[in-house]
């Protein structure tokens, strides 16, 4: 169990809760705060005074007052009216990871919900008790209204959720888990579903996975560079301190440093004729550099955002005042989304680039047509080399920016959304493009290392390609090769590349 203090968890503690799924429940510590607000929302919706979603309608019926009696009423109609969302199911561990986030919002003491509310998410995270909610819906802004409504229901017994595997009426598996459905009071609903829970969790898992490849693409990047004989010399670490971006100098170092003893890199220092190597080799610590940068920059604020809170009305129980704001709208969020986007983009292309450059037997320095033995009789990395011109070029449509694409809703109300709730789920589409180029990469990286027997790797890139070969064999003879890109992006995927070569850079 983590214990979350609102305002103060890191993005480690939030990975462990993604990967792992780990259960989190805030600290008691929060409690106070929460109760505070609580009692002025609850003192607020028994007054005369219109505060916005308290005692009012909502949207372009704010200036609808609402009697005390039909507060409970008015909440749940809110959540019910807004699950409309979409599309299929968010996955399993981005719904704990964004039930956990609008803990995180609430536990924070400016939303104004009882400790109840909290109580209920804590204890359907423990339980196991996970809503479905359709992935499409929200454009980011007032919340990610249709998603977190979703959320909602399953808290009140309605809807679907799921529980020990399987899909069930919402109301049941409360029931199996021992739980009560949760009854709404004054402004729980509107706090429930106004946030940027579902865009943040999105982008979150993403930036994880992300990471993951971004550091298995320079353990790949150097096994290519050494599979077509490629120099280390634009590697040198003057080069890059005289730059002086963060990311390329480290990537660089890591680059260095996972090659050094490299027997096929000592065998063509001298008396090689090519002078300069193709950019895709040559400048890979300024590409993959600069996406570790932006990677950096999305992380910063997608943790401020993961422990901001973004409903509406806010509860400033210090000035004694509910205000209302536009802390729902998802900019921020929308903006990382689409940095990551451009990363994902970027880290395939190059590598790409790599793949056509290692099968091509007029730029690979000797290596056989396509990787394999018999060219002509087999046809080797062929076809795979063009799967990953495929998704490379669906990766380049797929980083085009959402933000710049707002729209007006709720009767111009909400004139201008941030469309982040897509920007951040079309990133789990594109990580895994992704992961199958680098994939194919890594087989064709080995495929050429292996070429240049007996002339050897280095220790680290070694343990990469023993790594892959514990599920994919080299490629003597032409086989049916879905299974082996498979395995390959397996291991990209989960990191155990990076974690065979000893990449130690951090986000």
């Amino acid at each position: 169990m983590i214990s979350l203090i609102p305002g103060a968890v890191s993005l480690s503690a939030l990975e462990d809760i993604y990967n792992n799924m780990t259960p989190a429940a805030l600290t008691v510590d929060a409690k106070p705060a929460v109760e505070r607000a609580a009692q002025m929302i609850a003192d607020a919706a028994a007054g005369d005074v219109p505060v916005y979603g308290v005692n009012t309608g909502f949207g372009k019926l704010a200036s609808l007052k609402i009697e005390p009696r039909d507060t409970e009423t008015l909440q749940r109609n809110l959540i019910l009216s807004h699950c409309c969302g979409v599309g299929e199911p968010l996955s399993e561990p981005l719904t704990r990871l964004m039930m956990t986030l609008k803990l995180m919002s609430l536990g924070r003491g400016a939303s104004g919900v009882r400790w109840d509310v909290i109580a209920q998410i804590e204890g359907m995270l423990t339980a196991g008790v996970i809503p479905v909610i359709p992935s499409q819906g929200s454009v980011g802004a007032s919340g990610d209204l249709a998603p977190l409504a979703h959320m909602a229901a399953a808290m009140l017994g309605e809807g679907e959720a799921i529980y020990q595997g399987v899909r069930m009426a919402s109301g049941d598996a409360l029931k199996q888990a021992g739980l009560a459905p949760l009854v709404l009071s004054a402004k729980e609903g509107l706090a429930l579903i106004n946030g940027t829970q579902f865009s943040t969790a999105n982008a979150l898992g993403a930036l994880f996975d992300l990471w993951k490849m971004a550091q298995t693409s320079i353990v790949i990047a150097a096994m290519s560079t050494d599979a077509i004989m490629g120099s280390t010399a634009p590697l040198r670490p003057g080069i890059h301190s005289l730059r002086g971006h963060r990311g390329q100098i480290e990537v660089a170092a890591e680059m260095r440093n996972i090659m050094s003893g490299s027997v096929i890199r000592e065998s063509h220092r001298d008396d090689d004729a090519r002078v300069q190597d193709p950019y895709c080799i040559r400048c890979q610590p300024q590409v993959l550099g600069a996406a570790v940068d932006v990677i950096r920059m999305a992380a910063t604020t997608l943790e401020i955002e993961a422990n901001a809170v973004t409903d509406n009305p806010l509860v400033l129980v210090d000035e004694g005042v509910i205000v209302s704001g536009g802390n729902f709208h998802a900019e921020p969020v929308g903006f990382a989304a689409d940095q990551l986007a451009l990363t994902i983009a970027e880290i395939g292309a190059i590598a790409q680039r790599r793949v056509a450059l290692m099968v091509d037997p007029v730029l690979s320095f000797n290596l056989p047509a396509f990787l394999t033995p018999e060219p002509g009789l087999n046809s080797g990395f062929m076809i795979a080399e063009v799967t990953t011109a495929a998704l490379m070029s669906e990766n380049k449509h797929l980083a085009n920016p959402c933000v710049t694409d707002s729209t007006p809703t709720s009767a111009n109300q909400e004139d201008h959304v941030s469309m982040a709730a897509h920007g951040a789920f079309r990133l789990a589409r594109m990580n895994a493009n992704l992961s199958v180029i680098l994939g194919v990469e890594l087989m064709c990286a080995a495929q050429g290392i292996e070429a240049r027997a007996p002339l050897a790797t280095s220790d680290p890139l070694n343990r990469a390609i023993a790594m892959l070969r514990t599920d994919v064999p080299t490629l003597e003879q032409d086989r049916y090769l879905a299974p082996d890109i498979n395995a390959a992006t397996e291991l990209v995927r989960t990191g155990k590349i990076k974690d065979a070569a000893g990449i130690s850079i951090a986000l």
